[in-house]
């Protein structure tokens, strides 16, 4: 089960309350305070997990409680301290606040830990407050309250080439063609209803990952079709892959298709449209003898200063030059970060 978005409530352990006690020993007449103090509450904890790609563990413990520390006793006795908690998310989490923006971490890496509530602090027994003036006393703490609060956890798919288009373009298609990812593919829309991960070997030494962004339709920014409840996962990527079909069978002008998904993204971030993008017209396998649609979109791709390759995701036409173009872009912008 695929889930991205979480509302979660974390409470750290209390504190144990600090012991009231005196030595009451044979032979020993002058016995004095022996109070132990309480443990402290156990904390929690998030880790970064490059195995998990779902938030779906927190769909079914909304609320994750780590113990509390146990009570001082006589004798010096400390109490056990609670022990901390350890709570797994993928990488590409972020935490935020509840009904908060502000971004309190984001996991980009695996094995990262973020402090999420933290435990109460045991309370001092009485032989805490012993001193040459107050040899008695009798009074100690109690353990502090662990913090309690409300979080709000998104997760952002980390990939390299993020695939957009039109449902039924052949996303799904060519992601299985060039990885080893198998999504659902079927001959009707949306047929993809969450995202998939794909590895592409370009050879030995690189490889790359690939997003299978579910399909988008003209109003998708305002909840039309799937909406925009997976556009947060193109966010991350570093080259968008429009895919557009040239399947003569659509009634659809593909050029339209192409203007219509570049409005929705922007409107979605403006950020974007200005990210790094290559086009591609698949299914060219069935256009027969006509090739002016295809020109059209080759034209259209030449004044929008965009690479453009044709291909047949189904047929393997094309996508090994394609699959090089991707890779060695993404070597260039890896240089161009440095």
């Amino acid at each position: 089960m695929f889930v991205d978005q979480v509302q979660v409530t974390f409470r750290a352990g209390h504190g144990g309350n600090g012991c009231v006690s005196f030595r009451r020993e044979r032979g020993v007449p002058r016995g004095g305070p022996n109070g132990g103090r309480g443990g402290n509450g156990g904390s929690i904890y998030l880790v970064s997990d490059e195995n998990l790609n779902t938030l779906a563990y927190f769909r079914f413990h909304h609320i994750n409680k780590a113990p509390r520390g146990a009570h001082g006793e006589g004798g010096n006795r400390q109490g056990k301290g609670g022990a901390d908690l350890y709570l797994n998310v993928p990488v590409g989490t972020i935490v935020r606040e509840k009904n908060k923006n502000q971004v309190l971490f984001d996991f980009i890496s695996p094995k990262q830990q973020f402090l999420a509530v933290k435990g109460g602090k045991g309370g001092r027994g009485n032989a805490s407050f012993a001193s040459p003036t107050h040899q008695a006393p009798r009074e100690c703490e109690k353990g502090q309250p662990g913090e309690e609060k409300d979080f709000t956890l998104e997760l952002k798919l980390i990939a390299d080439v993020g695939l957009v288009g039109f449902p039924n373009v052949g996303k799904s298609t060519l992601i299985s063609k060039i990885s080893a990812a198998k999504p659902e593919i079927a001959d009707y829309p949306f047929t993809t209803l969450i995202p998939n991960l794909g590895v592409v070997d370009v050879d030995e030494f690189r490889s790359f990952v690939v997003a299978d962004i579910p399909g988008l339709i003209e109003g998708a920014h305002q909840g039309h079709g799937l909406g925009t409840k997976f556009l947060r996962h193109v966010e991350r990527t570093k080259i968008l892959l429009h895919l557009i079909d040239m399947s003569p069978y659509t009634g659809r002008d593909p050029v339209q298709d192409f203007r219509t998904v570049m409005k929705e993204l922007e409107a979605f971030s403006p950020r974007l449209i200005k990210r790094h993008q290559i086009l591609a017209a698949n299914k060219i396998d069935l256009l027969g003898g006509d090739k002016s649609s295809l020109e059209k979109v080759r034209k259209m791709a030449d004044r929008e200063g965009l690479p453009f390759f044709a291909i047949s995701a189904l047929k393997e036409e094309g996508i090994r030059r394609l699959v090089n173009e991707l890779a060695k872009t993404l070597e260039e912008l890896q240089e161009k970060s440095k």
